[in-house]
């Protein structure tokens, strides 16, 4: 039970994960700028975050989910604002890479940026309320091991999508020369932006 439980979880990590959105671009335009450890890491954060959403959904942590979604507004525009950010430097950084995003400063920087972007759509967790309501969890005669299981696929799931996007990416990135990954800054910067805004934009509607 525990086993497949847990392999369900995987499966929904992995197809929550693999959408390409900002997290994703981020993901991308570090691992040719910076590495795939870098990259790997940013998408760690993206991942840590959905385990927690994952964690107030499966266990019915209600007053958290619902005081995320009473502040949905702030998050979003907050959220939109720190993509502004990220667009900016994207779109301004050198090419060359110094080498300090590899450090252990650098990692954590890209760790927490995405954390925080994940965390900042509350809208996460309606996903995960759904999914585990579909199976049988996440109410009040949940299995706790199950849902245990089915949170740590979830993780696992969304760790593995990141590891295979950052693999991949890294593996062209010896195609891309100075001039290339000139425009994937600014591309990146521009996508991004174009997230940010639609974030705010989202948050001014509620």
């Amino acid at each position: 039970m525990g086993i497949a439980v847990l392999a369900k979880g995987i499966i929904i990590g992995f197809s929550i994960a693999a959408p390409v959105g900002p997290i994703g671009i981020l993901c991308i335009r570090r691992t040719l700028i910076h590495g795939m450890l870098t990259g790997l890491v940013s998408g760690v954060g993206a991942a840590s975050a959905d385990a927690i959403y994952g964690v107030i959904a499966a266990f019915g942590l209600t007053i958290i989910s619902n005081f995320l979604l009473e502040q949905q507004f702030w998050l979003r525009i907050i959220g939109g604002l720190f993509l502004l950010y990220l667009a900016y430097t994207s779109f301004k950084a050198p090419v060359v890479d110094d080498g300090r995003t590899e450090s252990c400063r650098g990692l954590l920087a890209a760790y927490l940026s995405t954390f925080f972007l994940t965390i900042a759509n509350p809208m996460t967790i309606l996903s995960f309320v759904a999914v585990f309501a579909g199976l049988g969890l996440g109410s009040e005669s949940r299995d706790c091991l199950s849902a245990g299981c089915l949170v740590l696929g979830v993780f696992l799931g969304s760790i593995f999508w990141w590891m295979l996007l950052s693999k991949t990416v890294d593996i062209l990135r010896t195609r891309f020369d100075s001039r290339k990954l000139g425009w994937v800054n600014k591309t990146a910067g521009i996508v991004i932006g174009l997230f940010g805004l639609a974030a705010m934009l989202s948050g001014l509607r509620l």
